[in-house]
């Protein structure tokens, strides 16, 4: 998608879907290195609605929709749900993700998939790094004016840089980035150096 020969403006929603807290989401634009942000928040559900599993997902599901149409997106990248999770965690989580992924479908979004290693890896250089660590990272890559809040908007901002900074690794070194063969991937060589990302990272120079 990203072009460096002829780069064209990109838009990259990116999702970071909790089992329990505030779904954050981000919206970041890309054209060749440069890179914006063009909208982010997170979703807190209200309490009554929480009484309800299905009207907690109905309130996700509405929100990345209402998204998609006021934002126009071309992507939409995701994390993955965590491994280590416990079982009861693991499946509320699959439930949000899942209606993430139904209202790109319905909308015929492309959808790509990130863990969460590989995205604090790309964005912060270290898989581990913190909540904190990540934010101070996406506002530094972003050239933002104030630190993204919640942690969860911050979050979901990275999610979207992951994204860009795999598609234009795949452009550099002419690989293949083709989402139709499943539902949800990633475009990041799993073989690729921890610290390679976060110097590909810091070539990116935001617009205001």
């Amino acid at each position: 998608m990203l072009d460096s020969g002829n780069p064209r403006c990109v838009r990259v929603l990116g999702v970071d879907p909790a089992a329990a807290g505030p779904t954050g989401y981000g919206i970041v634009e890309a054209k060749g290195r440069n890179c914006r942000t063009i909208h982010y928040g997170a979703l807190r559900v209200a309490e009554k609605r929480k009484e309800s599993a299905g009207a907690a997902l109905e309130a996700v599901h509405g929100l990345i929709c209402d998204l998609i149409r006021e934002y126009s997106p071309h992507v939409l990248a995701v994390e993955s749900v965590f491994t280590a999770l416990n079982m009861k965690t693991a499946l509320r989580l699959a439930e949000v993700r899942g209606v993430v992924l139904l209202a790109a479908a319905q909308f015929q979004l492309e959808v790509f998939s990130y863990a969460p290693r590989e995205i604090k890896a790309s964005v912060a250089g270290y898989g581990h790094a913190d909540k904190r660590q990540m934010q101070l990272m996406v506002r530094a890559l972003l050239k933002m004016e104030e630190t993204p809040e919640p942690s969860d908007a911050a979050d979901a901002l990275a999610v979207a840089l992951c994204h860009i900074q795999g598609e234009q690794f795949a452009r550099r070194f002419g690989l293949s980035a083709n989402p139709s063969a499943a539902p949800a991937k990633s475009v990041v060589p799993p073989s690729a150096p921890r610290r390679q990302p976060a110097a590909r990272i810091s070539g990116l120079q935001p617009t205001r």
